[in-house]
């Protein structure tokens, strides 16, 4: 059996059943009645359902992937012909940092990053991550309209994005937790894909290295144009993530991770 096939793995690709998509979402304040207690209910079963759709006013069919340590939520949250409207609109949008906001620090040295950066969010916001304190740039309609999507369909809000651009598979970006302090620990990282699927590589903090202390299977997923993957608490404390190289891969992929920063760290 696979690693993934040791994840709980759940949901459909039909949108027309409302009912799984509002029990698959991420939005746990969003309940239905069990199955015999609707049956009774008659036409109050149309207005409960109508007040669960008005809370989820965008519900997908979301998939659901879970470890130990590790509760993520899987969809896709925008077709085909829109996910290839947003890349080309973000490709005409975005300016990439340049000079130390394109490098990380590793014991105290500056290495230039095998891929694209920037960072958008909330005026005056800043985000340490990697050594390397980045301000955050005004938000730009299309960044505004993703982020929106994600908030319609999750009920989290984001006032930060890190876009990480990769010209092919060559690009990729190695383990790590996204668990700086500035982030709110309660709220998922919400993580939206476009352009060429790429290899997610999920690696238990107690299972990496020659000094791993257990074996744990690492989670992988393919993560498709148009997808939005919700890492949920506490999934970036026990689990470090990576994009691996992937020569095969030629065309370029975009990839947004909205994020709450906490106001403490405005300056």
């Amino acid at each position: 059996m696979t690693a993934m096939e040791k994840c709980v793995i759940q949901g459909h690709n039909k949108r027309s059943n409302t009912n799984e998509a509002l029990r698959r979402s991420p939005r746990k304040k969003v309940k239905l009645e069990e199955d015999e207690r609707m049956k009774n209910k008659g036409e109050d079963e149309e207005e409960d359902e109508d007040a669960a759709l008005g809370e989820f006013s965008h519900p997908v069919p979301w998939q659901k992937i879970e470890a130990e340590g590790l509760d993520c939520d899987y969809a896709l949250l925008f077709s085909k012909k829109e996910a290839d409207h947003l890349f080309k609109q973000l490709e005409e949008e975005v300016v990439y940092a340049t000079g130390e906001e394109s490098k990380v620090k590793v014991f105290g040295k500056l290495y230039n990053i095998p891929r694209k950066q920037a960072t958008y969010g909330d005026a005056g916001l800043t985000y340490t991550y990697s050594g390397v304190t980045c301000l955050a740039c005004p938000w730009t309609s299309t960044l505004e309209y993703i982020r929106d999507a994600v908030t319609n369909t999750t009920g989290q809000t984001f006032n930060f994005v890190l876009v990480n651009r990769y010209k092919d598979g060559q690009d990729h970006m190695g383990e790590h937790r996204d668990d700086e302090k500035e982030l709110d620990p309660i709220c998922p990282i919400a993580s939206v894909s476009l352009g060429a699927a790429r290899d997610f590589i999920f690696r238990h903090r107690d299972a990496r290295g020659k000094q791993s202390c257990r074996q744990i299977e690492p989670v992988k997923l393919e993560l498709a144009h148009g997808s939005l993957l919700l890492m949920n608490p506490p999934t970036n404390t026990f689990w470090y993530h990576s994009l691996p190289v992937r020569r095969k891969v030629l065309s370029p992929r975009i990839n947004l991770t909205f994020r709450r920063v906490l106001l403490h760290s405005k300056k």
